[in-house]
C-alpha cells in the first residue's frame, strides 16, 4: 500500500514541477524576425492556450522573442498570425513539441524574407527551411 501512494504522489509531483520548471522538458526560445526590407514593418500576434503575447509591430531588421516552459504532456503549442503592407493575415505555428523538440530543440527561429516567405532554422541540420503559411484556401 505504501508502494503505490509513494508511486502516486511522485507522479503528481513530477506534474505540477513541469509547468514551472525545466525538470522535465525544458526551457523554450522562440524569436520571428522581420527580414521584409525597404522598412516594412510588420504585425504579429502570438499565442498558445494559456498566454497571449498581444498584437505587436515589428520593424524591418528587428525580431521578438519570448521564452517558456514545455508542458509535462508534450502539447505545448504557440501559434501566430502575422500581417505587413496591409495584407492578409498569414498564420504559422511557432512552437509545436510535436514537430520542434527534434527540429530546434531549445532554440526556435523564424524569419519572414523579404519576399514574404516563412523560414524556420533546423538547428539539427543548421540549415533555413521554407515553411508555408497554414493560410485558409
Amino acid at each position: 500500500m505504501t508502494r503505490i501512494t509513494f508511486v502516486i504522489l511522485s507522479v503528481l509531483l513530477l506534474a505540477s514541477l513541469s509547468s514551472t520548471s525545466n525538470f522535465v522538458l525544458g526551457k523554450v526560445h522562440v524569436r520571428v524576425m522581420n527580414r521584409l526590407g525597404h522598412g516594412r514593418s510588420m504585425q504579429i500576434h502570438c499565442q498558445s492556450q494559456d498566454d497571449d503575447l498581444g498584437c505587436l509591430t515589428v520593424p524591418d531588421g528587428r525580431e521578438i522573442e519570448w521564452k517558456f516552459y514545455v508542458n509535462f504532456w508534450g502539447t505545448t503549442l504557440f501559434y501566430c498570425a502575422v500581417q505587413w503592407n496591409g495584407s492578409v493575415w498569414h498564420h504559422f505555428d511557432a512552437y509545436s513539441y510535436k514537430r520542434d523538440d527534434n527540429r530546434c530543440e531549445a532554440r526556435c527561429n523564424w524569419m519572414i524574407s523579404e519576399d514574404g516567405r516563412l523560414f524556420g532554422f533546423n538547428q539539427k541540420h543548421g540549415t533555413w527551411d521554407v515553411v508555408q503559411f497554414q493560410d485558409a484556401q
